[in-house]
């Protein structure tokens, strides 16, 4: 069955973009390609167990087993040993990224205690945007009372686009709740 983000990517989307930024080509338009899902357990004294709690609460969030990250050389600030394992991460692709989107959009961004919007700066130059995540129960898939400790994520949205404007239109005609600018407000009233 067909993910219905994917289904309102093709019908308006596409055609939306199309027409907005004079695409001679269909496979001109920007897609979403993939999301990254990425956790980092810090300085916890029993990181073993932290990594593992991680491990669980991504594999609920997004329905995949996700892979360990591990150290690449020692640092003895951060009592962290090359090789030992130091976060998790999750690559989506397909409908189970449409589906994790869609998630996100409708039901986990509104769950954003104080919540106006995402910042609409956090994109890197190529049309991919990063979001910080603070606290794993904002996603419906987590128990409260299940919760160990206090997990931050980042997700990264990497799209076909080729500019930050580009991947910005992309994920505004999606459906992602970007924060307005006070300015545009305050030249309105």
């Amino acid at each position: 069955m067909t993910p219905t983000l994917l289904t309102y990517y093709k019908d308006k989307v596409v055609p939306a973009l199309t027409k907005e930024h004079d695409y001679k080509n269909p496979h001109q338009v920007p897609a979403l390609e993939k999301i990254v899902v990425t956790t980092h357990v810090g300085s916890a004294s029993d990181r073993k167990q932290a990594v593992e709690d991680a491990i669980e609460d991504i594999s609920k969030i997004t329905g995949q087993k996700p892979s360990i990250s591990y150290a690449r050389k020692s640092v003895a600030n951060f009592k962290v040993r090359e090789g030992e394992a130091v976060g998790a991460r999750v690559t989506l692709r397909g409908s189970h990224m449409w589906e994790f989107l869609d998630r996100f959009i409708n039901i986990t961004a509104p769950n954003i205690r104080d919540f106006r919007g995402i910042s609409p700066k956090s994109f890197d130059g190529r049309g991919n945007y990063a979001v910080g995540i603070n606290d794993q129960s904002i996603f419906p898939e987590i128990e409260l009372d299940q919760i160990k400790r206090q997990l931050g994520f980042d997700l990264i949205f990497v799209t076909t686009a080729n500019t930050d404007d580009e991947g910005r239109a992309l994920l505004k005609a999606l459906g992602m709740p970007y924060r307005e600018n006070k300015k545009n407000d305050d030249e309105a009233a």
